[in-house]
This record gives structure tokens, sequence and C-alpha cells, in this order.
């Protein structure tokens, strides 16, 4: 467990690193080159996205802890150019189905809950994890395209 710990860490690290020393987009701007796909182990997966984006031009810093009462798991917000982009880490892709089946298509309601959001909400997903970005930042949203694929609810 603590050898987990230390490897976690030791990847963050290297992870806001990369992202420190990467060559700075605007918001504006799409990334130059795609973005790496990010797959592996749940505990490294953050990690490897923080990585993928900071290779693809995006500032990346690690942010506060978030909860969202229709997960099941509490996320960690990556400051992505500036913006907030939630990210939600799951033992397993079957725990993150789980309340990804919850979302509607639009992303307008959560099991039975309606949401009345702030900007517009996208939905990503990824091996065991979830990624919410509520914004309208075209650059945001290509960079998280990039590493998760499509949409998979919002507008």
């Amino acid at each position: 467990m603590i050898h987990k710990i230390f490897s976690l860490i030791s990847m963050l690290m290297v992870a806001m690193l990369f992202a420190a020393c990467a060559p700075q987009a605007h918001a504006t701007e799409s990334p130059a080159t795609p973005v790496p796909s990010v797959h592996g182990d749940p505990t490294e997966i953050q990690a490897s996205l923080m990585v993928a984006l900071g290779k693809a031009g995006a500032k990346v810093e690690l942010g506060d802890s978030v909860e969202q009462p229709f997960f099941t798991v509490k996320g960690r917000i990556l400051k992505m150019n500036g913006a907030d982009v939630q990210v939600f880490e799951y033992k397993s892709t079957e725990a993150m189905e789980a309340d990804a089946a919850q979302v509607s298509p639009d992303g307008g309601s959560v099991e039975m809950s309606m949401i009345t959001w702030m900007a517009t909400p996208h939905f990503f997903k990824s091996g065991s994890v979830l990624v919410l970005y509520v914004g309208d930042n075209a650059a945001i949203l290509n960079l998280l395209k990039g590493a998760l694929g499509e949409q998979f609810a919002g507008r």
C-alpha cells in the first residue's frame, strides 16, 4: 500500500514537472499535436492524464478535491489553462460505468436529480476515470477529446 502511494505521489510530481515545462497554449488555440490516449492502472490514470494534456500544450495544475453528490467517489480538480476540470477515479471500470450510466445524454440530470449548470456540461470517460468539464472553451474541449475521446454526455 505504501509503495502504491509513493508511486502515485512520484507520478504526480513528474506530471506537474511536465506540465510546468510544457509550452503554454492560449485558451483559443487547439493543440498542435494530438493528445495521447490515457490508459493504464487506475492509480496512474490521473497522472497519465496530466502528462498527456501537458504534452499537448496545456498548462495543468493539480487542484483541490471535489465532491459531486451524484458520484460515488471523490474527485480532484485539474486546473487546465485556468479552467476547472473535475476528474473522478474509480477502483474499476465497472464502478465508473455504473455512475456514468446515471448521467442523462444531455447532462441535464443525473439519476433523478435535475441539475442547473453554470455553463455547458461535458462528461468524458476513459478506463476507470470519469471527467466533468463545465464550460464552453473550445481549446479545453479539444484537449479533453484528444485525451479521452468524445464526450459520452453533455451538450
